[in-house]
C-alpha cells in the first residue's frame, strides 16, 4: 500500500532544500499534487497530510472527483483543454495551465465574464519545440500575450512547460531557464492582465532542479502517489 502521507512529507522536505539552496522561502513554492487515474481516496489521504492544490489532466475525471471530494482545495487544469470542454473547465478548475492559443483565450474569457469573475490561466510553452507537445514556441509568447492585453477577463498570472524526456535532472535545466528567462523578460512589458507571476515547471524526476531554475509551481503525482495506474 502507498504511503500518500509519508511520500508527501518527503516531497516537501526536498521541495524545502531545493528552496533553501536558492536562497528562496519554500513557502513560496506551490506543490500541485497530480492525481491522474488516482482514487479519491488517495486524494483525501493527500490532502489529511497538508495537500491544498490537486491537479487533473483530463476535465471529466476531474469532474467526478471534484463531486465526491469534500475538502476545500484548489483545482489546477494541467492537461491539453480542447475548446469544446472550455466552459466545463472554467466551472471546475481555479487554474488552468495549459492555453495555448488566442481561440481558447477568447472562449475562457467569455466564461469568465458570463460568471462575473476573471479565469486564472497560465501560457504553456513548448520550450524544447517537440512537434507532439502543446504550447506555444516561445518566440511566439510574447505575440500571444500582446493579443491578450485586452482580455479583463482572464488573469494570465504565469507561463508553464513540460520539457522533453530526459535521462537526467540536469539534462531539462536548460528549458525550465528558458521559460524563466522568457518570463523576466515579458514581465518588463507586463499589462495589467498579466502579471507572470507564476512558473509551473518541473515533475516528480526534476522537480528540485526546476526550483533552483525558479520554478513557483511543481507538478507532482509518482512522488506522492506511486506509479500512475494504466
Amino acid at each position: 500500500m502507498t504511503d500518500v502521507a509519508g511520500n508527501w512529507r518527503r516531497v516537501c522536505d526536498q521541495v524545502a532544500d531545493a528552496a533553501v539552496r536558492t536562497r528562496r522561502d519554500p513557502a513560496s513554492i506551490t506543490i500541485v499534487a497530480v492525481t491522474k487515474t488516482k482514487p479519491v481516496e488517495m486524494i483525501e489521504q493527500a490532502v489529511a497530510a497538508g495537500a491544498a492544490h490537486i491537479g487533473e489532466n483530463y476535465v471529466q475525471e476531474a469532474a467526478d472527483k471534484i463531486r465526491a471530494l469534500a475538502a476545500p482545495v484548489t483545482w489546477h487544469l494541467i492537461g491539453h483543454l480542447q475548446r469544446n470542454k472550455a466552459a466545463r473547465a472554467v466551472e471546475l478548475f481555479d487554474v488552468i495551465h495549459t492555453l495555448d492559443s488566442e481561440p481558447l483565450a477568447t472562449v475562457l474569457a467569455r466564461r469568465g465574464e458570463q460568471r462575473g469573475r476573471p479565469v486564472r490561466v497560465l501560457v504553456e510553452v513548448n520550450t524544447g519545440g517537440e512537434a507532439t507537445k502543446s504550447g506555444v514556441t516561445p518566440a511566439a509568447a510574447e505575440a500571444l500575450l500582446a493579443a491578450l492585453a485586452g482580455q479583463s477577463w482572464l488573469l494570465v498570472d504565469g507561463l508553464m512547460t513540460v520539457p522533453p524526456p530526459a535521462g537526467s535532472p540536469e539534462q531539462v535545466r536548460p528549458f525550465f531557464r528558458r521559460l524563466r528567462e522568457l518570463r523576466d523578460r515579458l514581465q518588463r512589458t507586463v499589462t495589467p492582465n498579466a502579471p507572470l507571476r507564476e512558473l509551473s515547471m518541473g515533475m516528480t524526476d526534476d522537480f528540485t532542479v526546476a526550483i533552483e531554475e525558479g520554478a513557483t509551481m511543481v507538478r507532482i503525482g509518482r512522488a506522492i502517489f506511486g506509479a500512475r495506474d494504466v
